[in-house]
């Protein structure tokens, strides 16, 4: 099946929960997407990953497995290895696709070598970033290849060097804060679907991101031509320069005073969330893919040597 359509597979098995910090995500988006699959005439197994990953796909033997993983792990080429060794077609992007856009330095250099905009950032160990700023305020700390906005820290100007919370890394990324309006692209195959204005109180973090009524998505986002079509063009070439395959989503920070000048990636998601207040599903709805289409589309679409 690999490489060809899954249009007749019997049994999906929905890789899902795993052991990173975004758990608990993982086993929401798991579990919708186990319910959207049943809906659509899959036989589905779930299977919350752990070391017997490898045994338990062995014994289970599906036809097809949907990677429904968030963190390290799941979406750093990890579990992709596990699959492409198995040769048991997997969805979203393979290998190489997945450890590049995880890594957040990794991703920049793939952007820039691409010509897509972004702000200046760097590693610096947490006794750098404690001891004096690594950069000029406003700036950005964060994990470097974490994602759902897992320890996020943003210092104004004026303040002090940040104390970082005992389970960030020993390395971190330190980037230019990026002021302006939060914004989404999620890109399906080969057609980037549209462009999402994220509107919360704050800051974009892990509560505004899952809880309900955490934001608001504005779909399409009220803005520009231009920008719009600025957002579509840079998140298909990111999603190609990354070899991304599937799903992915690329977030942006938009400072409307600079016009496109300031316009800029943050980075891509080769696992976008798929809960009840995720991005990507919404996208697919607004062009009347239901939630069930887009998960047997990403089933359709598995293959190995992704």
């Amino acid at each position: 099946m690999a490489g060809g359509s899954n249009r007749a597979a019997s049994t999906v098995a929905v890789l899902l929960g795993g052991v990173s910090s975004e758990r608990e995500v993982s086993l929401s988006t798991g579990r919708a997407c186990a319910a959207a699959l049943r809906e659509a005439g899959y036989k589905v197994i779930e299977v919350d990953c752990g070391p017997d990953l490898y045994a338990r796909l062995s014994e289970i033997k599906p036809d097809v497995c949907f990677n429904a993983l968030h963190g390290r792990w799941g979406e750093d080429g990890a579990v992709q290895g596990i699959l492409e060794w198995l040769r048991i077609p997997y969805t979203h992007s393979g290998i190489l696709a997945s450890a590049l856009a995880m890594d957040k330095i990794k991703t920049k250099e793939v952007y820039v070598a691409n010509g897509l905009p972004i702000v200046q950032s760097r590693l610096a160990s947490r006794e750098e970033v404690e001891r004096d700023h690594v950069l000029p305020p406003p700036y950005v700390v964060k994990p470097y290849n974490e994602g759902s906005s897992v320890g996020v820290y943003i210092v104004h100007p004026g303040s002090n060097a940040p104390r970082l919370a005992a389970q960030m890394p020993e390395v971190v990324m330190v980037e230019t804060y990026a002021p302006g309006r939060e914004m989404t692209v999620s890109v399906m195959g080969d057609r980037a679907l549209c462009v999402t204005d994220i509107i919360t109180d704050g800051w974009y973090d892990f509560d505004a991101k899952y809880k309900v009524g955490g934001s608001r998505h504005v779909i399409p986002a009220d803005i520009p031509t231009e920008i719009s079509e600025a957002c579509l063009d840079y998140a298909l070439r990111a999603h190609r320069a990354l070899g991304c395959r599937g799903v992915s989503r690329t977030d942006f920070r938009w400072d409307e005073a600079r016009g496109l000048a300031g316009l800029i990636l943050l980075e891509t998601n080769t696992q976008p969330g798929m809960t009840a207040t995720s991005l990507a599903p919404e996208q697919a709805a607004y062009f009347g893919i239901s939630f069930p289409e887009f998960c047997a589309w990403m089933v359709e679409d598995a293959s190995c040597n992704r």
